[in-house]
């Protein structure tokens, strides 16, 4: 009797193999050696998903541990304040450090609430150490990281991923601790990179003049966060030296990100005319009126996305519909409060692009759930 499997190529079934959740690989594994051998092959694990919260529970450490060499990419989810989760998280996470120098992309994804004065020492050593070993890291996404990052984090970065690409450290941590001298020399380290996230303090006018150097590699993507004190106290980005990178990376797209901790003033210092702003998210607890017009008038060229969190207003919906008539390249608008018809009439008629909203017109339970455009 042929094995089960054995109808099928090795290169067929690693295809499908790779589509399985953890743990069904592993039963995979256990049913044949033919499909032992396409369940532990390089294609299946090259990009992988592990959820540390479920998905590692009765895992034999064997099969994990043989396939760890093969992946490329990780995207690894853990719940902080589960004990065994994070254990695991911290495991896999050294256990990558010991035996995949090779690895080219890491994103790490908390759900849930971490635990009160919780400052993440444990998962941000073992994060430490995988930098330190993974010489050949291209991509590092911390953003769901709710833990504080750090200027011993971006040097480590720095000095031990040459060939860094993206790295975005614009986490939902209340406190900013990564400083521009940092992040100049993460910038001069690494001349390959092309997608930076960041807290607006983190920036300065260096580093944008480093960014707009004649010698730079294409800089595709800047995300930046304002969500703390110390980005309300970080000196203005003069308007020039936005012009000027603009003008040596053409292709710039700059997502901004503005929360409530940020006053009037450093919000009119942040919205500069010459910022290529593809993505705008306004969650502010002063004025948003003011911001989306200047919006509407300075970024109409290459605004995307909106996404709005305010009181609803007569004037707000008069500012979101002269947004519309301008901005006829957006793709996504998402304004977390009622608005009237004729906003919603307005994004239709001249946003040709228009592919998802979130634009009720009367009050509804939430989660609200956007509208894809056919």
């Amino acid at each position: 009797m042929a094995e089960p499997g054995e109808q099928l190529p090795e290169e067929v079934l690693a295809l499908i193999f790779r589509h399985l959740p953890l743990r069904d690989r592993a039963a995979a594994a256990r049913v044949c050696r033919a499909w032992a051998a396409a369940a532990t092959c390089s294609t299946v694990w090259h990009n992988t998903n592990i959820s540390c919260d479920c998905e590692l529970e009765g895992m034999q450490p064997q099969y994990l541990s043989a396939c760890l060499d093969h992946v490329q990419n990780l995207r690894l989810e853990f719940v902080p304040s589960r004990e065994p989760s994070r254990l695991a998280a911290i495991e896999l996470l050294t256990a990558l450090a010991g035996r995949n120098p090779e690895l080219r992309g890491l994103c790490l994804e908390c759900r849930g609430e971490k635990r009160l004065f919780d400052s993440g020492r444990d998962v941000l050593d073992a994060v430490h150490a995988l930098c330190r070993a993974a010489r050949a890291l291209r991509h590092l996404d911390l953003r769901r990281l709710p833990f504080t990052l750090d200027d011993a984090l971006v040097l480590q970065v720095a000095h031990g991923c040459p060939e860094l690409c993206s790295l975005f450290l614009d986490n939902s941590t209340l406190v900013g601790s990564v400083g521009p001298g940092s992040v100049l020399e993460l910038l001069e380290a690494c001349p390959c990179l092309r997608a930076l996230g960041l807290h607006l303090a983190s920036l300065s006018r260096t580093a944008l003049e480093a960014l707009a150097a004649p010698d730079r590699a294409p800089f595709e993507l800047l995300a930046l966060r304002c969500t703390c004190p110390e980005d309300a106290r970080a000196p203005p980005l003069p308007n020039e030296a936005w012009a000027e990178l603009s003008r040596r990376h053409p292709g710039l797209a700059v997502e901004l990100e503005l929360e409530p901790a940020l006053p009037a003033e450093s919000v009119t210092r942040v919205l500069q005319p010459a910022v290529p702003v593809a993505a705008l998210r306004l969650s502010l607890s002063g004025d948003t009126v003011g911001p989306v017009r200047f919006a509407a008038r300075h970024y109409a060229a290459t605004l995307s996305a909106l996404e709005v969190r305010a009181a609803a207003s007569a004037e707000l919906d008069a500012a979101l519909e002269e947004l519309a008539e301008r901005c006829a390249g957006l793709r996504e608008v998402h304004c977390f409060c009622v608005v009237r018809p004729s906003v919603l009439h307005a994004f239709r008629t001249h946003c040709p692009r228009l592919r998802s909203y979130t634009l009720k017109l009367t009050r509804e339970p939430h989660p609200w759930r956007p509208t894809l455009v056919a």
